[in-house]
């Protein structure tokens, strides 16, 4: 029953398609065409320009900064066209402030390896400086999400699991190995 009633239904469709398609078809006879409102009597005359003697306005000019250019202009901050040391390492400086906890521009390891020392601290949940394998355990770095896609990032449907992109290989600070 449902496939003669899906096939009639079916039929009926491609058939006002068809009729769709014919109509579209038609030719109109040149009788019916619509007037051309013309202005005056030499109108019916297609425009001539041969363009000899003509030019346009000139193009913009663009600026060319290559993409050094740019890298350049953001290292050199005083704009003297010379990169000095100091400028080079300024991006840096911050970086090196945040590990020299107590601001004497000297990084001893215990302040280089910081990270490290307080995941261990943390990791030690008895206090005997020593882990076993369970506190160990503990101190895995844990995996960054990635969304699975980067075009109109929808939200995820509740009970998914979320995508994990396979990591590069890292030391014990959670940094990437060399």
């Amino acid at each position: 029953m449902n496939r003669t009633v899906l096939g009639a239904f079916g039929a009926l469709l491609l058939a006002a398609a068809g009729l769709f398609w014919w109509q579209g078809r038609a030719v109109i006879p040149p009788g019916k065409l619509p007037a051309l409102a013309l202005a005056g009597p030499n109108d019916t005359a297609l425009p001539n320009a041969d363009g000899k003697g003509l030019q346009g306005p000139a193009l913009p000019e663009v600026d060319e900064v290559t993409k050094e250019q740019r890298r350049f202009d953001r290292v050199d901050r005083n704009r003297d066209a010379r990169v000095t040391r100091e400028e080079m390492l300024a991006p840096r400086v911050a970086l090196f402030r945040k590990l020299d906890v107590d601001g004497n521009n000297l990084l001893t390891f215990d302040e280089w390896s910081v990270k490290t020392s307080n995941r261990f601290k943390g990791a030690d949940a008895n206090g005997d400086g020593n882990l076993n394998r369970s506190e160990f355990a503990t101190t895995k770095p844990k995996p960054k999400l990635h969304p699975d896609c980067k075009c109109n990032a929808a939200p995820r449907k509740p009970g998914a699991k979320p995508q994990i992109a396979p990591q590069a290989p890292s030391d014990e600070d959670g940094e990437p190995a060399e």
